[in-house]
């Protein structure tokens, strides 16, 4: 967003040629910096939603030239030419920037600041032009306040790609199993509906205030977990297989940045049927307090889990009865 006339944004030489861009990101400080520090990185998002961008020279250092070319949704390239002045990890990037085409010189001093916000991160774009006019021309020829909102976002959504691929392949793994008082349809059938969910989908004294399933392979699972105090942690996954009533696995972003692949397996026990062992296996990108805290949290809501379905499994007797 454009922040001229903004308390933060404003200087006395420069806030009539400035763009300012802000973003919170749920990812670590050090994580969200080096998506900056790597060709292979900044391709992923770089730039608004339907451009392309190549590199021909990266130097990642102070001094150092990324040359790039990027390519609009018409096939339109536009060649630019980035000069590092400082570089100071995980905290700040300053570059200048040589650009432009059609009569247009896109030149500023860009600083990019990281500030840590806990397990967030807060990222602030600071575009320094030469003149007001500058400015007000690449924002009118070339939407680069809109321009720079689509890049961050596309930021995000690297972040999380990357976590997620780190999670697939991770050795840093959670295994628990319980076995239930209730037979597997029913168990299996608690996963299958936000109402069933919202009653147990959280260790206590946590609820869950938002629910949204879209239960099959392909589908969004997403729910927000809240402590009594009102404090919030959401979690968006994408169901990869749903086989009733043998196995479920999601996997998507939790809070910190990091990213999990849940497998659960839904076992008959005994030779009756009457009971079901299930199996949870996660893992995750990285460790963090999401971690630390995973079996604490899975122990509890497994207990909550029995509760429901052996309560269902009684149920569903009686009625026969």
């Amino acid at each position: 967003m454009l922040e001229g006339n903004s308390a933060e944004a404003k200087t006395e030489t420069t806030s009539d040629r400035e763009i300012v861009i802000s973003r919170v990101f749920d990812a670590p400080r050090e994580r969200v910096f080096e998506a900056w520090t790597h060709p292979s990185h900044i391709a992923s998002w770089w730039g608004p939603r339907g451009f392309t961008t190549t590199t021909e020279s990266f130097e990642f250092r102070p001094g150092g030239v990324w040359r790039h070319t990027m390519v609009g949704p018409d096939g339109t390239r536009y060649p630019n030419r980035l000069m590092y002045d400082e570089i100071t990890r995980p905290e700040r990037i300053v570059y200048s920037h040589y650009g432009g085409i059609d009569g247009v010189i896109a030149q500023f001093q860009a600083t990019i600041t990281f500030t840590a916000r806990g397990e967030k991160t807060e990222l602030t774009m600071r575009q320094v032009y030469r003149s007001a006019q500058e400015r007000d021309a690449v924002i009118e020829k070339y939407g680069a306040v809109e321009g720079g909102k689509q890049t961050l976002a596309r930021l995000e959504e690297h972040l999380t790609e990357e976590a997620l691929a780190a999670a697939a392949t991770s050795t840093l793994k959670l295994e628990l199993s319980r076995v239930f008082n209730a037979p597997r349809k029913i168990v299996f059938e608690a996963w299958s509906k936000p109402e069933h969910l919202s009653k147990w989908f959280a260790p206590r004294p946590l609820t869950v205030p938002r629910c949204e399933l879209d239960f099959r392979a392909g589908g969004v699972f997403r729910l927000v977990m809240r402590t009594p105090d009102g404090l919030e942690f959401p979690m968006e996954t994408t169901f990869r297989e749903v086989v009733a009533p043998e196995k479920i696995v999601f996997a998507g972003a939790i809070h910190g940045g990091n990213a999990v692949v849940t497998t659960l397996t839904f076992s008959e026990e005994g030779k009756d049927g009457k009971k079901t062992r299930l199996d949870v296996v996660q893992t995750f990108a990285f460790e963090s307090d999401a971690t630390r805290g995973a079996r604490q949290g899975w122990t509890q809501t497994l207990e909550q889990l029995g509760e429901v379905a052996e309560g269902a499994a009684r149920e569903e007797k009686e009625r026969k009865c």
